[in-house]
C-alpha cells in the first residue's frame, strides 16, 4: 500500500515521500497517528493537495538536511578494532555501527541512509556515502585502525619469539661444541690405544 508521509518516520522515509508499506501498518499506525495519508490512484487529488500543503515543511526539512550534509562532507572518523593475523577484522563494520558512531559526534543519520562500496572487513580507510534527504547527499571517510593494546601484545609476542629463537640457537651451538669435544676426546683415546698396541707388538 502506498502512503504519503506527513512527517519524517524513522526507518521509513522523510516528509513528503511516497512509500510502500503493509496495509496493516498503514491502517493501524501511520494513518491513525497522523504520520501519513493514503496515496493510491483513487485519491490523486488528495495526494496533490497534501503534496502542496507539505511543500513548506519539506523545504524546511530539506534545509536541515543540507546543513547535516555540510557537517558530514569531509568528516573523518576513526574506529579502533582487534584484527586477526591475516589483517582482517573479526566480523565487519556495519552501517548500524557507523550510524551509532555518527550519533556520538552529534549527527543523526539512520543506517538505511548509509552505504559503502564494499563491506568493511579490514584495516584501512573507506568512503561512506550518505543520502540525507531526497536530492541531498554527502560523503565522509572512516579509518579502521588496530587496537593499540593488540599492537603492544603483538610486539611483546614477537620479542618473546625472538628471544626463544636466540636461546635455541645458543643451545644448538653449545651442543655442537660439546659433541666436537667428545669426538676429540675419543680420538685421543684411540691414539693411545694404537700406541699401546704398537708397543706390545714390538
Amino acid at each position: 500500500m502506498k502512503v504519503i508521509l506527513k512527517e519524517r518516520v524513522k526507518s521509513l522515509g522523510n516528509i513528503g515521500e511516497i512509500v510502500n508499506v503493509s496495509a496493516g501498518h498503514a491502517r493501524n499506525f501511520l494513518i491513525p497517528s497522523g504520520f501519513a495519508v493514503l496515496a493510491d490512484e483513487s485519491n490523486t487529488a488528495q495526494v496533490e493537495h497534501y503534496t502542496k500543503m507539505l511543500a513548506k515543511k519539506v523545504a524546511e526539512q530539506k534545509g536541515e538536511a543540507e546543513a547535516t550534509a555540510k557537517g558530514l562532507n569531509g568528516l573523518s572518523m576513526e574506529l579502533i578494532k582487534r584484527v586477526g593475523g591475516n589483517g582482517k577484522l573479526f566480523g565487519s563494520v556495519t552501517t548500524q555501527e557507523l550510524s551509532e558512531e555518527l550519533a556520538k559526534l552529534g549527527h543523526d543519520v539512520e543506517r538505511r541512509h548509509l552505504s559503502v562500496e564494499k563491506p568493511i572487513r579490514e584495516i584501512g580507510t573507506f568512503d561512506v556515502k550518505v543520502k540525507v534527504f531526497s536530492g541531498v547527499e554527502a560523503s565522509f571517510q572512516v579509518t579502521i585502525a588496530m587496537d593499540p593494546a593488540q599492537i603492544e601484545e603483538n610486539k611483546k609476542r614477537s620479542e618473546e619469539i625472538a628471544e626463544a629463537k636466540k636461546v635455541k640457537a645458543e643451545l644448538d651451538a653449545l651442543n655442537a661444541e660439546n659433541a666436537g669435544e667428545e669426538n676429540a676426546e675419543l680420538s685421543e683415546e684411540e691414539k693411545l690405544k694404537q700406541e699401546a698396541n704398537r708397543i706390545l707388538r714390538s
